[in-house]
């Protein structure tokens, strides 16, 4: 059955190109997929009320365009590695509001968007990539799929390459269930380095607006 939504936000098309377009409401579920299908995501800090940002241009990945640079094809090679999918979903989004990040004080992935996520995950919705190093977690990733789309939130590492472990773990299994892009939200030389490119935010929507329209991967993957 497919949610009813409330058209609670203004038309992202419209929206302004790096200020949030929408001040308030809540994290339900509903809320949540309505956004993520409008392309709009919640994003904001400790104290703040929730903001929510359909930011131009946005940051995209195609999954059959991957970049994978000759090193990180060695690293994927060692027996060291392990890749799973939504079999730690809390040690993850935890790990990645706990991550130290260069240039930012504190975290947005703050008490509310954890349990919000939680809910998501619960609803079949959210889901993670866990990287295992020698069968200790050692990085991950988290984000939320609708349709052909996946929408990248956070990741985190506590061994070197973990994380890029991880994301390609994630993109090779995108491709085979033929996602058609993966939301990457702002620009980061990290992502970047994988292959992401700034798309005007008028094609990320009417991209965005097709792959929705597939059916979702729901549940545990």
């Amino acid at each position: 059955m497919q949610p009813r939504f409330t058209n609670a936000f203004p038309d992202p098309r419209h929206a302004p190109a790096d200020a949030p377009l929408a001040v308030g409401g809540d994290l339900s579920v509903l809320r949540l997929i309505e956004a993520y299908s409008r392309g709009i995501f919640p994003w904001y800090n400790a104290g703040e009320p929730i903001l929510w940002w359909s930011p131009d241009p946005r940051f995209v990945l195609l999954p059959r365009e991957l970049k994978v640079s000759h090193s990180l094809k060695k690293e994927l090679k060692k027996d060291c590695w392990e890749v799973t999918f939504d079999q730690a979903f809390g040690q993850v989004i935890r790990g990645c509001a706990h991550a130290n990040r260069p240039g930012q004080d504190g975290t947005w992935i703050v008490d509310e968007m954890i349990k919000a996520y939680h809910e998501l995950h619960a609803a079949g919705y959210a889901h993670s990539v866990e990287c295992w190093h020698e069968g200790k977690l050692a990085g991950g990733l988290y984000g939320v799929s609708l349709g052909a789309a996946f929408f990248g939130e956070s990741m985190f590492h506590r061994v070197p390459n973990a994380s890029k472990v991880a994301f390609v773990g994630l993109v090779e299994r995108l491709r085979q269930w033929e996602f058609q892009l993966i939301d990457c939200q702002q620009p980061t030389r990290y992502l970047a380095s994988f292959g992401a490119t700034c798309w005007p935010r008028e094609l990320f929507l009417r991209t965005l607006g097709n792959a929705v329209s597939a059916p979702t991967r729901m549940g545990k993957w």
